[in-house]
């Protein structure tokens, strides 16, 4: 397919996205519009910026449409569940604009603003509701949202719900959607638990899948270094005396093992932060905003706290602990050489890590050279 006129979407939508300057689909988008268009239940991985919000939120506003009903009060016909209110909210915008000119009533339900204009929204009932999973709760327990008239669900950053703690609450909510639907879940990852989920929420999906592009990989300094995982800390501090290296986004494995690099580095006045599930969504962005100020120095994280990170000035990334996932490296290293930049990427492999390191190398088909530097180092 060369454009979105090659799928069955209404006029007005095509429209909308020719206003938007939109010409051909993405991969994402490309695979999993028809699918949905059909009513299938679809499990698609894609990492963020791939044009996924499209590729769901098209076919909703198509069928919405298409079989136009009202909601009755506290009701909607179409939920998405995302993570955070940025995303959220983001999603909404991209709603309002795809549906622009057929009618369709939409609304955000978040924690960390006022509840009241929230529930205002619900009692009018809407065709399409964009939620976090927190606030969600606290309104269906009070009685603000049901769920009788639902046909789409889509459940988003899957991955990222998992690690900032929502599987708990996606439970409680699924348990409350009626059995016949459409269900879509979309997740930059695949881990046991996310499949788990996708197992237990879809029925007969199809599969769509978007590689991380490898070509950024070559354009990066890479090297590993194959050294004792009891030499970790003190390697870290040791690339960061050379006082030019100004802006580092360091990558663990997990959430406590990124506020243990962060405490090690104090010691040190090294300026650090983390940012992971378990921070709240206002120390994340603080944290973040002081990176991207050149407040700190190093920006400590996990996988998929960081998804999303589009920082043009990032000269390093270390990875701490190899990831499992070989695309989580590529990834994860792409976060630096961004908007025409170079960038270096250093790796440290302990014994436990080199079949990440192996399944690495063959993902991206390089060798990366292994650095000795570390052999010069004395404990201090």
């Amino acid at each position: 397919m060369t454009d979105f006129n090659s799928f069955s979407l209404l006029p007005t939508i095509l429209e909308a996205l020719a206003n938007k300057g939109y010409t051909s689909p993405t991969p994402i988008q490309e695979q999993a519009i028809p699918h949905l268009l059909n009513g299938r239940d679809l499990l698609g991985i894609a990492q963020t910026g791939t044009g996924k919000t499209a590729a769901f939120s098209l076919p909703i506003i198509n069928r919405l449409f298409t079989d136009k009903k009202k909601a009755k009060p506290a009701r909607m016909r179409s939920l998405i569940l995302t993570p955070t209110r940025e995303l959220a909210a983001q999603i909404n915008d991209n709603v309002k604009t795809y549906s622009k000119g057929l009618g369709l009533k939409s609304a955000v339900i978040y924690g960390g603003v006022a509840q009241k204009p929230q529930v205002e929204a619900m009692v009018r009932g809407v065709d399409i509701l964009i939620a976090t999973p927190g606030r969600l709760l606290d309104l269906i327990n009070e009685g603000h949202v049901l769920f009788d008239q639902l046909e789409v669900f889509v459940l988003d950053e899957a991955d990222r719900m998992l690690d900032m703690g929502f599987i708990r609450d996606i439970e409680k909510i699924v348990k409350l959607l009626p059995a016949v639907r459409q269900t879509m879940l979309f997740s930059a990852t695949m881990p046991n638990d996310i499949a788990r989920i996708a197992n237990k929420l879809l029925k007969n999906p199809e599969r769509v899948e978007v590689t991380p592009e490898s070509t950024t990989v070559e354009k990066i300094e890479q090297k590993v270094n194959m050294i004792d995982g009891t030499l970790k800390p003190i390697f870290l501090k040791h690339i960061l005396k050379d006082q030019s290296i100004k802006s580092v986004l360091v990558f663990t494995r997990t959430k406590h093992g990124a506020d243990r690099v962060v405490r090690h580095l104090e010691k040190d006045r090294i300026q650090s932060a983390a940012i992971h599930g378990n921070k709240s969504q206002n120390a994340r962005e603080r944290a973040l905003g002081d990176f991207k100020a050149g407040k700190i120095r190093v920006l400590v994280a996990t996988d998929i706290a960081a998804r999303g990170i589009d920082i043009s000035q990032v000269s390093h990334v270390i990875n701490y602990n190899l990831p499992e996932d070989p695309k989580s490296y590529v990834h994860r290293i792409g976060r630096t050489a961004r908007a025409g930049r170079s960038g270096v990427a250093i790796s440290f492999c302990d014994e436990s890590e080199v079949k990440f390191l192996k399944g690495i190398e063959k993902l991206i088909n390089i060798k990366i050279p292994v650095d000795k530097s570390h052999l010069s180092m004395h404990r201090n």
